[in-house]
């Protein structure tokens, strides 16, 4: 089974031509540039497309594909996800991790108490909040780096610091 990472949502048709406008979901929106053909996920099935021409237009991308050759075939993809295998992502750099790889990890804390399992991430406008659960509670972690002291993704284990205030 494919593991996949969302990298743009298409929002609306673009032009006459059949290009399709996409709001970029990555970091390195440079990252389409290394696509040949991208996963469109739409209506629980996947449809892979090849890609003709990518410009980039404000903050969207504008993707033309192969087959979409007008605004009516480009608005049947409006609210579709843009998808690519996990092996096809861009490497991380030491101490970098993808969010997805974060959900289900074990968290301890720093006196080696378990935790629970990361759960969800709340993104918020200063930082990510990690919700972590356990049998009996729920515990809100701000990512940040005086409570993430350690992020152990082949061993699927975070060691954290928990600030007073936080239990």
């Amino acid at each position: 089974m494919y593991e996949y990472f969302v990298i743009g949502k298409i929002v609306n048709a673009h032009g006459i031509r059949g290009e399709v406008r996409v709001i970029p979901t990555t970091d390195d929106i440079e990252r389409f540039n290394l696509l040949k053909e991208v996963n469109i996920y739409i209506k629980d099935r996947f449809i892979i497309y090849e890609i003709e021409n990518i410009r980039y237009h404000k903050q969207f991308v504008l993707l033309k594909l192969k087959g979409v050759d007008n605004m009516t075939d480009a608005e049947k993809l409006k609210n579709a996800e843009i998808k690519i295998e996990k092996k096809f992502a861009i490497s991380c750099e030491d101490n970098e991790y993808y969010i997805g790889d974060l959900y289900g990890i074990d968290v301890f804390t720093d006196e080696l108490e378990y935790l629970g399992v990361l759960s969800d991430i709340i993104f918020t406008g200063a930082n990510d909040v990690y919700l972590i659960k356990n049998n009996k509670d729920e515990i809100l972690i701000p990512a940040i780096k005086q409570c993430i002291l350690d992020v152990n993704v082949k061993e699927k284990v975070m060691k954290v610091h928990l600030l007073e205030g936080l239990r």
